[in-house]
């Protein structure tokens, strides 16, 4: 029986998604929730599973395109495991040629998280035997592969990776004229560009965006400069301009500023690293602010709620869910600390370190990026006072720290040199007064001045 898997809903809003690579080819037989592609959306990268076991017949997408909700993407064999050929298969892009010839992710670039909602949970394993497809030739594992020659024979399809083989699409480079340096003499990026490098005089030659988004450039007036630079506006980028857009025209913004004395917070980070107790809980200044929120929140609970325009109300939260900006390199993120009002500062500081990692190394699963409350972005680790930051949609109050400066502060009638910290909070005025919002910055300022004034506040 014939089943055709369509791009699944993957919720929060998001409506498409990239193939970033397929992992599978027509002619493979697949188990039940095997991780057949990675897919990236606006959010992040995560493996698609099988929702069937079956054999391969069909991938209607090549890697490197975006695909909308609800449209094909490959077509199951669920009736047995066939031959290949016991049906016609439409001509399609293979995401790679065999385990020796793909390119070994590191570490960062492991895909631990599965599509959020989608499909039973199953122990990982390894994958099934992929099968060996008609004119294709086994490579020998104990001998290495001939030297590469730009031209390819017996019908045998140049070893490559999708990415490598989307840009050489993109480009109009026929891999069978390209001669591949990587190992077993695997094509990779730098040889299709050098290739153009030898194909196309000096004067005729230009950048071009590639599948992952690169810059197309165009030449300068001096060798070497480039006058322009275009980047195709998608995935995570699309996203955040959206929303900081609806957030900008939809919400008044109101900032507020408040510098404060953290000599004895710095000084209780100190003695608790130098405790053995806590030598291994990696607690930063970012985990005491954040607990410093939470404790601000239950005082003044007006700072977490939302604006529901449909339903003429406002929803008040009793919990937090801390949302942490985080840069990546694909962009800015803010996963959040589910019921982070319910952790000790030992908890806070280990949820902080894991959403980091697994925001950074592009793991985090997208229901981990929605469903924020409340957010606090650090912009002093790269070396700023102050800001005037812009809300998340849905939220009433984002709180921004600046980098911890020595400076010349009065401190008991004298003049010291303090460590002092600059607070930034900007709140929607429809939720919060600016009362509130005073006080509300009044307390976290309170707490990182002097940690000991928390017994006076629970």
């Amino acid at each position: 029986m014939i089943q055709v898997f369509k791009l699944p809903d993957l919720g929060e809003g998001l409506t498409e998604s990239e193939i970033v690579a397929w992992l599978v080819a027509p002619g493979d037989e697949v188990t039940l929730n095997q991780h057949i592609a990675d897919v990236e959306t606006a959010k992040a990268v995560v493996e698609l599973p099988s929702p069937v076991a079956g054999v391969v017949r069909v991938l209607h997408q090549p890697a490197g395109v975006v695909v909308q909700v609800g449209e094909p993407i490959v077509t199951f064999d669920i009736g047995g495991a066939a031959e290949p050929d016991s049906a016609p298969t439409p001509e399609v892009e293979d995401a790679t040629e065999n385990s020796a010839v793909t390119e070994e992710p590191s570490p960062t670039e492991q895909r631990e998280a599965n599509l959020v909602g989608y499909g039973p949970a199953v122990e990982r394993g390894g994958h099934p035997q992929r099968r060996a497809r008609p004119g294709a030739v086994a490579a020998a594992p104990s001998a290495p592969d001939p030297a590469p020659t730009p031209a390819k024979s017996g019908g045998e399809r140049p070893r490559s990776t999708p990415p490598v083989r989307a840009l050489a699409r993109d480009l109009g480079i026929d891999l069978d004229t390209v001669a591949g340096t990587g190992l077993d003499g695997l094509i990779t990026r730098e040889d299709v560009r050098a290739h153009i490098s030898e194909s196309v005089p000096a004067s005729d030659q230009h950048e071009v965006a590639d599948s992952s988004g690169a810059p197309t450039a165009t030449p300068g007036t001096q060798p070497g400069t480039e006058r322009e630079t275009r980047t195709p506006i998608k995935s995570l980028r699309k996203l955040t301009a959206a929303a900081v857009v609806q957030s900008a025209f939809t919400a008044p913004h109101v900032t507020e500023f408040l510098t404060v004395d953290v000599t004895p917070t710095v000084e209780l980070l100190d003695s608790l690293r130098a405790d053995r107790q806590f030598a291994d809980a990696g607690i930063g200044i970012l985990a005491v602010v954040a607990k410093a929120l939470c404790l601000g929140v239950d005082r003044t609970p007006a700072v977490n709620t939302r604006w529901d325009e449909p339903a003429g109300e406002i929803v008040q939260y009793n919990y937090v869910n801390l949302g942490i900006a985080a840069a990546t390199p694909r962009g800015l993120l803010v996963p959040n600390i589910v019921d982070a009002d319910r952790l000790d500062l030992r908890g806070i500081a280990a949820a902080l370190a894991e959403l980091t990692t697994a925001a950074r190394a592009g793991t985090t699963a997208p229901a981990a990026l929605s469903g924020g409350t409340i957010t606090i972005t650090n912009i002093g680790v790269f070396g700023i006072d102050a800001g005037t930051p812009i809300l998340n949609p849905g939220e009433a109050a984002i709180l921004a720290m600046g980098a911890i400066r020595v400076l010349p502060w009065e401190y008991r009638g004298q003049v010291a040199l303090r460590k002092v910290l600059t607070l930034s909070l900007s709140f929607d005025h429809r939720l919060v007064d600016g009362e509130q919002g005073s006080r509300f910055l009044a307390d976290i300022g309170t707490i990182l001045a002097d940690p000991a004034r928390v017994l006076t506040m629970v």
